[in-house]
């Protein structure tokens, strides 16, 4: 298993290990169109197989502690998580090459939605996963990347978004989306205002097949569920239940 920081360590130990458990993590290359992809995967090897696959999409500093610890607490759980990697093995940017490093991917919405779509086949092929019951969530950036995979018509249960930017497309082609939704935002985000919300929103309501959910957590700053200066206890621990909870709707 991975050495997290100790902001993180104590966000896991949140969640017990449960008797007879055996939590383990690692590090699973694949690729993408001639791209080398390093993710990270945690399950209980000690569970019942086949079991849910839940795909986790990093935020904007690629894959590392911020996602390994989800899928940690996620196997704590009896879920088989998969950190996916969108940008490729060697690169996990600091916090001052980020942003551009994810604007590259906004800027090439097929790219993106095709790097998660190498992660959820490499998820599936594992031999814990049941491949009836996947759901996809993602972080920041790696939110606004699961929901456009949602567009592609993607044949998952859920995705979660946790302060994803929230993208309107025009044409719409959220009729395309299978998937049921989970919009989890905060309320004092710069980055996802009302306006964004709402257009997304009406965008949504063009497509009346879809099954979405929006909720807004009062005080809740860009990356709040997140270890660190932004992190609010109170708004994670709420949007980690919901998760929960939508997950125990769309597995049952």
């Amino acid at each position: 298993m991975t050495d997290l920081p100790a902001t993180h360590e104590e966000l896991l130990a949140s969640i017990p290990v449960p008797d007879g458990a055996r939590i383990e993590g690692a590090p699973i290359a694949y690729g993408h169109d001639g791209t080398e992809l390093e993710g990270y995967v945690a399950h209980d090897a000690a569970a019942p197989e086949p079991r849910p696959g839940i795909l986790i999409v990093h935020d904007w500093l690629g894959v590392g502690p911020n996602v390994e610890l989800r899928a940690q607490m996620l196997a704590r759980l009896g879920y088989v998580a998969f950190a996916a990697d969108v940008y490729g093995a060697d690169v996990r940017p600091s916090p001052e090459q980020a942003s551009a490093l994810a604007g590259q991917y906004y800027g090439d919405l097929p790219l993106l939605r095709a790097r998660v779509k190498a992660a959820y086949d490499t998820l599936v092929e594992l031999p814990q996963v049941d491949e009836t019951r996947i759901a996809v969530i993602g972080y920041c950036f790696g939110g606004s990347a699961a929901l456009e995979f949602a567009r592609t018509g993607a044949d998952v249960r859920g995705v979660v978004s946790f302060h994803g930017r929230l993208l309107t497309h025009e044409p719409s082609d959220a009729d395309a989306i299978r998937a049921k939704l989970l919009i989890l935002t905060g309320g004092a985000d710069p980055a996802v205002t009302d306006d964004d919300i709402h257009a997304f929103q009406d965008e949504l309501r063009g497509a009346p097949n879809v099954d979405w959910q929006v909720v807004t957590y009062s005080g809740a700053p860009h990356a709040f569920t997140v270890p660190g200066d932004r992190f609010r206890a109170v708004a994670d621990a709420r949007s980690w239940r919901a998760q929960l909870d939508f997950f125990d709707e769309i597995f049952a």
